[in-house]
């Protein structure tokens, strides 16, 4: 029977370790205070110490304890060996004092104390804290990992955006105000071959006019604007206004978009005065000695004179505008002005035109219906008194039409057409265009310097991780080699039975 109870484990849980130890009378509840007088002697003794590779490495480890000591005592025995007299003792001080270290560890058994807490505080303490730091070293880095890639992605699709953006006004995005600009000046011929095509709508034109007038007996003019383009294409307003071929067309002067460059801290107000110095902006006011607002308080001098309102005539005035009325100061034959332009570059002759369009394409779709029900009698008797370009007209040619139609349409509205109208109408458009789409370029590159930054920063995680996890093995021998001390040590206290410390893995 006593040899079974021999052979019987001891198992021990190694967070009730230290109060096992402390109930089975291993060691007193005092043996902090006797530690704090052995850590002092320690940290006198270490400042004395031999020049031994092996004691450097004892002493350099975070918390030097009983077994390191009995090491060290071990050690000096060799290097202090000339200094033991007759009597088997040491004279050496250094000795003496590791001697005494020893000695007050073996009272009360504080040594096993202390280790036994050493190892709960690494298990329960140090272990999992070095773990969790590992662990959020590696959660880091996926987290910067998954957003490099959303920065990489986002980035791309910036520059998607921009090229596709670019692709809608047609250009290819290398220079975009100029670009732009040269788009405009295309615009023009763009036009005029959408005046050419409306040529096709002559037979629209007759059916829709028949229509109304058989219907509703309506007498005056219908699609004047579809009309006249239809017959003489996109002229200018002038003939469009008074039935005549200009003979001198002077166009107005389009102002050139400013080079496509980010000004970062300088405010462009604009082109205000050509051949300007320093600091000053001419507006074109004269200004002498203060400001002189050319009001004279003489009342002699009369207000309409030479000395009235001087708004002067400086040069630096960059542009001249001159508001001439139909039929007002301007010779015959000269279209000037608004008058210059076609009816498809002008805003209103060309709301018409598209209003017209969309007018007999309504009644296109309207008619085809129709047509695609008048298999019965009535709505064919309906029809037998209608003039024969509208009998004539099949389901296959209104279709025709509509399809024309809805093509003109849709090559004056599309997207880039009213980008290009609004080019036209303000040169200034292009800067804001510019602008918008260098933002997205800039939110690329930007994306891309935070996706440098971030992977910068999950390299410093990765180089975080790699100095802790060898802290850890480091951590974990050292815990197995405390536990197999304490085994060792509380075995030969109970007749070398196994020990067994349990939960001692991190």
């Amino acid at each position: 029977m006593e040899k079974n109870i021999q052979n019987l484990p001891i198992d021990i849980q190694n967070s009730k370790l230290l109060d096992w130890l402390v109930d089975r009378r291993h060691c007193t509840l005092k043996w902090q205070s006797a530690m704090l007088e052995i850590r002092e002697k320690i940290n006198a003794a270490i400042q004395d110490m031999p020049e031994n590779e092996e004691i450097k490495q004892l002493l350099s480890g975070s918390h030097i304890h009983y077994f390191n000591c009995l090491r060290i005592v071990e050690i000096l025995k060799g290097t202090e060996a000339s200094s033991k007299n007759i009597f088997g003792r040491y004279s050496s001080q250094r000795m003496k004092d590791w001697q005494e270290i020893v000695s007050l560890y073996e009272k009360d058994n504080a040594y096993l104390a202390e280790v036994a807490s050493l190892m709960v505080r690494s298990v329960s303490y140090e272990g999992p804290a070095l773990r969790k730091q590992v662990t959020k070293a590696q959660q880091l880095q996926q987290e910067l990992s998954r957003r490099e890639v959303e920065c990489q992605n986002s980035a791309a699709v910036m520059r998607e955006q921009y090229y596709a953006a670019c692709k809608q006004y047609g250009i290819t995005g290398d220079n975009v105000a100029r670009e732009l600009q040269s788009l405009v000046t295309d615009l023009p011929t763009t036009l005029g071959e959408i005046g050419k095509d409306a040529a096709c709508l002559g037979e629209l034109i007759q059916l829709y006019t028949a229509f109304a007038q058989f219907v509703s007996d309506w007498q005056e003019p219908v699609l004047p604007m579809l009309q006249f383009i239809q017959q003489k294409g996109n002229t200018t307003v002038y003939e469009w206004r008074t039935g005549k071929e200009p003979t001198v067309i002077e166009r107005p002067v389009v102002e050139e978009a400013p080079p496509d460059t980010v000004t970062e801290e300088v405010i462009d107000w604009g082109d205000l005065g050509a051949g300007t110095d320093s600091a000053d902006v001419n507006f074109g006011i004269t200004v002498e000695d203060g400001v002189d607002w050319g009001i004279s308080l003489d009342p002699g001098v009369e207000e309409s004179g030479a000395d009235g309102i001087d708004w002067g005539e400086s040069a630096a005035v960059p542009v001249e505008i001159e508001v001439v009325d139909a039929g007002t100061d301007c010779p015959e034959g000269v279209a000037r002005g608004e008058d210059a332009l076609t009816l498809l570059e002008t805003p209103h002759t060309r709301s018409q035109f598209i209003d017209e369009l969309k007018e007999v394409e309504l009644f296109l779709v309207q008619r085809l219906s129709e047509m695609s029900v008048e298999g019965d009698v009535v709505s064919m008797s309906q029809f037998q008194l209608a003039p024969s370009v509208i009998q004539a007209q099949t389901a296959l040619r209104v279709a025709a039409m509509l399809a024309e139609v809805r093509s003109l349409v849709e090559r004056l509205t599309s997207l880039r057409m009213q980008h290009l109208f609004m080019i036209q109408a303000s040169p200034r458009y292009v800067e804001r265009v510019s602008e918008m789409l260098r933002q997205k370029l800039k939110q690329a590159d930007i994306l891309l310097l935070k996706r440098t930054n971030l992977a910068e920063k999950r390299q410093e995680a990765l180089e975080e991780q790699a100095k802790l996890e060898p802290r850890v093995d480091l951590l974990a021998a050292r815990i197995q080699e405390l536990r197999k001390l304490i085994e060792a040590d509380i075995s030969k206290r109970y007749n070398n039975r196994p020990v067994n410390l349990m939960g001692v893995n991190i």
